[in-house]
């Protein structure tokens, strides 16, 4: 069994168990909330062979030693690292706060990550490592990168649930925010699906797929009735998500999640992810970058949204630590945070051009 066939299974396995933790969240049954955990860690489990796995594959075709054989080249590589980090961070707290209910809120964007690989056809295949990523470098600042990545995205969820928990109107500008923020995701998730279901290709590159496909039968279309019409049906989800946002505070005070546990999980991820970020991503990558291309830093767009995600973050504990800012202000923070983490990693990689650009091979 390959590589490709574990990651198989631990796709399925984590459609799965984000269908079990939402049923677990509906029914309050805790034979399901087991079944749910039970197979959250078979595919973590598979997922994590499928790795080692990729590794040796990686290793043969390569033949540049076992520092330069970390499968975390390429834009799927890297998606499927980082939906790994998630899993490992959930499962944290599941068994540390002795909860399931986050399963519900932490599965769904590994099922929107996996789901993108799949919609956006990005090539699974294993070459060589181009020159510039010849580095012991690469196991470091990857690696942590997407660790402090992961941190970000459990930060996001939290973040998102303490906003919900605590708007009281809708009138409010924080329960304007967060369900507007919900309301577009859930926008781009089933734009994504319009666009598989409408073209039913996939491309080989995902840079063909976001000029060629990405949005193209909704938001993108050649026809401005089929543009307008993308823009009702966008009003009128985040119009829903903030009409019913009640029913989600209601789910979530049901399992008693507390305010305070939110926010200190919050703080927590961010505390942890933040100095990962700084010394893997921002250090470490300038070294890298030196020993690359003979310069610390050439305000590459990579690099220059990276810092823009760091002043985010920098912003959030500064605020914390010595404004004494909690709740909904800093919520708010952490999730303008993961925007510009995303923004940072797949925004920058398939949007615009610089020398960071064969990441998204």
């Amino acid at each position: 069994m390959d590589s490709s066939q574990l990651f198989g299974i631990a796709t399925i396995a984590y459609i799965l168990a984000m269908v079990a933790y939402i049923a677990y969240l509906a029914f309050k049954n805790s034979t399901i909330g087991s079944i749910a955990t039970t197979i959250t860690i078979a595919g973590f489990v598979s997922h994590t062979i499928a790795f080692f796995v990729r590794t040796a594959e990686f290793l043969e075709v390569g033949q540049m030693g076992i520092m330069r054989a970390i499968p975390l080249t390429n834009l799927y590589e890297s998606l499927i690292f980082f939906v790994w980090c998630i899993i490992l961070g959930y499962l944290v707290i599941e068994f540390k706060y002795k909860t399931k209910s986050f399963g519900a809120f932490i599965t769904p964007i590994a099922g929107m990550t996996l789901a993108f690989i799949e919609l956006s056809g990005i090539h699974k295949d294993i070459h060589p490592l181009v020159p510039a990523l010849q580095s012991n470098w690469l196991l470091s600042h990857v690696t942590m990168s997407f660790l402090a990545y992961a941190a970000f995205a459990i930060s996001f969820a939290t973040a998102m649930m303490y906003l919900a928990v605590t708007t009281e109107k809708k009138k409010d500008g924080a329960y304007i925010f967060w369900t507007t923020t919900l309301g577009v995701f859930i926008t781009i998730l089933a734009a994504m699906c319009i666009d598989f279901f409408a073209f039913k290709i996939a491309a080989s590159r995902p840079e063909s797929f976001i000029k060629s496909y990405l949005f193209k039968a909704t938001f993108r279309s050649s026809s401005g009735i089929v543009v307008l019409l993308s823009t009702i049906g966008l009003g009128a989800i985040i119009y829903a998500v903030y009409n019913y946002g009640h029913i989600l505070k209601k789910v979530i005070t049901s399992f008693n999640l507390s305010k305070d546990v939110l926010d200190d999980l919050t703080y927590k991820s961010i505390a942890v992810g933040f100095p990962v970020f700084t010394l893997g991503g921002l250090i470490f990558g300038a070294v890298w970058a030196d020993q690359a291309w003979g310069r610390y830093w050439s305000w590459d767009p990579k690099e220059t949204w990276s810092l823009i995600t760091w002043f985010v973050y920098a912003f959030f504990l500064h605020a914390r630590y010595l404004r004494g800012w909690k709740g909904q202000k800093i919520a708010i923070v952490a999730v303008v945070g993961f925007v510009s983490t995303i923004f940072t990693y797949l925004g920058v990689n398939l949007l615009l051009t610089g020398l960071h650009s064969y990441g998204a091979q």
